[in-house]
């Protein structure tokens, strides 16, 4: 059974509009997920390359390469691993944050509404959340809070997760005594457990080597840390090159393409669309 039918990709429209054509194009998806953007490419004439740490999305991988064979490849790895892919392609496309199909199965341990052990990897492998928390000393918690989650005391939280050690997601919340930190201290953990910025630093940093002249890389973030450091690299990319006190400068190596946000439609069909916003680059010739 694939998650074709119940997914719905965000800012899918918005990302197919700056794409372009991309009839007989190669396209990086760095998130495959449940395959809704892979999907959406490969339909349109693309080849695409898609990275995804989660073993839980093979049954899709195998759908999609039925039906499309040699057009569609896969790569079970963190998309930080794009640096390994023989360059060029045309598009590099991440639609980052947790994916629908990771927080809507209680037993991964990513969501605060049901009762689960505290794990939060996407991997399935390495340290589990409730792990994390058990090898950090009360600094090391308390800045993952504030960095990661920008939570209010987050030293006495920390400590009070040293002292109680939660195994399980019921037991983390209940812990949270102001219920506004609750969503932050989640996702505080998972971005921890799952090296998620660092992840993304990694692989944009391999992105303008990869794409080739007139290749974009476009980013869907969902989190004000995310679209940070997305954004400050774009702006590292489109400002030109050179002593800006010097009077000829050499061109940015790319130029912006036009934000987005979801309409009013895409939010009635999928409110989980509410905080995402698409920034995209072309990489200049």
């Amino acid at each position: 059974m694939t998650t074709e039918q119940k997914h719905i990709p965000v800012l899918l429209s918005s990302v197919l509009a700056a794409l372009g054509d991309i009839q007989g194009k190669t396209i990086i998806d760095c998130t495959f997920g449940a395959g809704g953007y892979t999907r959406a490419f490969l339909s349109r004439g693309a080849s695409v390359i898609a990275f995804d740490r989660d073993p839980n999305v093979l049954s899709d991988v195998e759908h999609i390469a039925a039906k499309y064979g040699d057009k569609f490849r896969f790569v079970p790895k963190t998309f930080s691993h794009i640096s390994e892919i023989d360059g060029p392609v045309d598009a590099i496309v991440f639609d980052l944050g947790i994916s629908s199909m990771q927080i809507d199965v209680p037993e991964r341990g990513f969501s605060f509404r049901s009762d689960a052990l505290l794990d939060m990897r996407m991997s399935v492998s390495g340290m589990t959340a409730a792990e994390l928390i058990n090898n950090s000393d009360v600094n090391t918690l308390a800045q993952i809070l504030r960095d990661y989650g920008d939570v209010n005391r987050a030293g006495v939280l920390a400590r009070a997760l040293k002292e109680n050690q939660p195994k399980t997601t019921f037991e983390l919340r209940k812990l949270i005594h102001n219920i506004k930190d609750v969503a932050p201290v989640f996702q505080a953990l998972r971005i921890a457990v799952n090296d998620e910025m660092g992840e993304l630093q990694r692989a944009l940093s391999a992105v303008p080597d990869l794409l080739s002249c007139g290749g974009k890389c476009i980013c869907v973030t969902f989190h004000s840390l995310e679209d940070r450091i997305v954004k400050n690299k774009f702006r590292e990319w489109t400002t030109p090159l050179g002593d800006p006190r010097m009077p000829i400068l050499q061109p940015a190596p790319f130029s912006l393409i036009k934000t987005a946000l979801p309409d009013a439609d895409e939010l009635s069909d999928n409110t989980r669309a509410r905080s995402a916003h698409m920034r995209g680059v072309i990489k200049s010739c």
